[in-house]
């Protein structure tokens, strides 16, 4: 059995991530890292399926027991990625996608070089924007710590292997699967063909 494979999955608020992901995920070869946070769950998000929702003491324990692949702070709140929802599931010839932001995602690059990397861009700041307005779920001072945090963000893509534009979520999907497809493909993954 093949072992999985790592997929790192960036992108900014609102560039439609969770939407991609919930098509993405209707293959069963692909399995998502519930990562844990220090965040108040939004409406309709459940413990344990959308994040492991930690006080700030639990996280930091965790944090001194090495339970994390990595972890950062944005906007005031921990997120990190427990080792437990990710080395099980590849020993099991799962795919697992982690998504995380930039800040972790580099940090995840360094530790595991095997890892895929996909940033998700917007096709615009402005529709960017746009679209945390509709959210509805942030004041005007927030949307804009985001869209600033979200320009920062877009400057490190260059670090990731591929970069898909979440215009069309169809299109995304299928660039998505178009990237794995090519990722199963290389050389080095082909040892029962290449002896």
């Amino acid at each position: 059995m093949k072992k999985g494979r790592l997929i790192i999955f960036s992108a900014p608020s609102g560039c439609g991530k969770g939407t991609m992901l919930a098509e993405i995920l209707k293959d069963k070869n692909y399995r998502c890292s519930v990562s844990a946070t220090t965040r108040e769950p939004r409406e309709g998000e459940k413990n344990g399926i959308n994040y492991y929702f930690l006080t700030r003491k639990e996280f930091e324990q965790k944090i001194s027991e090495n339970s994390f692949l990595e972890y950062a702070e944005y906007c005031q709140n921990y997120y990190g990625t427990l080792l437990s929802e990710v080395d099980d599931y590849l020993e099991k010839g799962t795919d697992v996608i982690l998504e995380i932001e930039v800040q972790g995602a580099l940090k995840v690059m360094q530790k595991r070089q095997d890892a895929v990397s996909v940033f998700i861009a917007p096709p615009s700041i402005n529709e960017l924007r746009r679209r945390l307005k509709k959210r509805g779920t942030e004041t005007e001072a927030v949307i804009e710590e985001r869209v600033s945090q979200a320009e920062r963000e877009i400057s490190q893509a260059k670090n990731y292997d591929y970069i898909i534009v979440n215009d069309v979520l169809e299109n995304a999907v299928s660039d998505f699967f178009a990237v794995m497809r090519a990722e199963r493909l290389k050389s080095e993954f082909s040892d029962d063909i290449i002896k």
